[in-house]
């Protein structure tokens, strides 16, 4: 396999790892009800801006600019989920959600950022990752799945954020969707 193709794929890997880290925010939020804070909500727009160095990697071909954007976002992301374990770290604190497996939705975040700081090094490692820059007729129906997937996800993030937070800060320790609450509030007002 061309060293092009093979960065291709990896490429089409990760953006399909975010994508999962997404849908999976998604279910917890959806299928346990247990809405995003603030700082969760950075957490999932540097995974989604993360995800975009990816998304241009395989749509204009690899480039260093898009793996620069895509460890901008993930260490920005690494340094919203390290606040919100700092925020936690006393003993006897129960954290903020339930947990996966013993650690807390934030600290495994954080531990995606870290890794996709590394896969992004070891891209840029192997050899030819940069020679011919990865054209994008080389995407296959795998890869364009997935793009389809994270550009869902891109949308299903934005509404649910305005649907949680409406056009203000959003709540600290969120319970409701304010939009859906304020909406609610004002259909019944109006029907007196």
């Amino acid at each position: 396999m061309p060293a092009s193709r093979l960065v291709v794929r990896l490429n089409a890997l990760a953006l399909g790892l975010i994508s999962l880290a997404l849908v999976a925010a998604f279910a917890d939020q959806l299928l346990l009800g247990e809405l995003p804070c603030p700082l969760c909500l950075l957490q999932r727009a540097a995974l989604i801006a993360a995800g975009l160095g990816f998304l241009l990697n395989l749509r204009f071909g690899i480039r260093p600019l898009h793996y620069g954007l895509a460890i901008l976002a993930a260490l920005s992301g690494a340094a919203a989920a390290m606040r919100q374990v700092l925020l936690h770290i006393a003993p006897g604190d129960p954290g903020f959600g339930h947990a996966l497996f013993g650690l807390h939705l934030y600290t495994w975040a954080f531990m995606a950022f870290v890794g996709i700081i590394f896969g992004i090094a070891i891209l840029l490692s192997l050899p030819g990752s940069m020679d011919g820059q990865a054209a994008p007729r080389e995407r296959g129906r795998f890869v364009g799945l997935v793009i389809i997937l994270f550009v869902v996800l891109i949308v299903g993030n934005l509404v649910s954020t305005l649907l949680e937070c409406g056009l203000t800060q959003c709540p600290d320790d969120p319970v409701r969707y304010e939009w859906i609450a304020g909406i609610a509030t004002l259909l019944q007002g109006g029907v007196r």
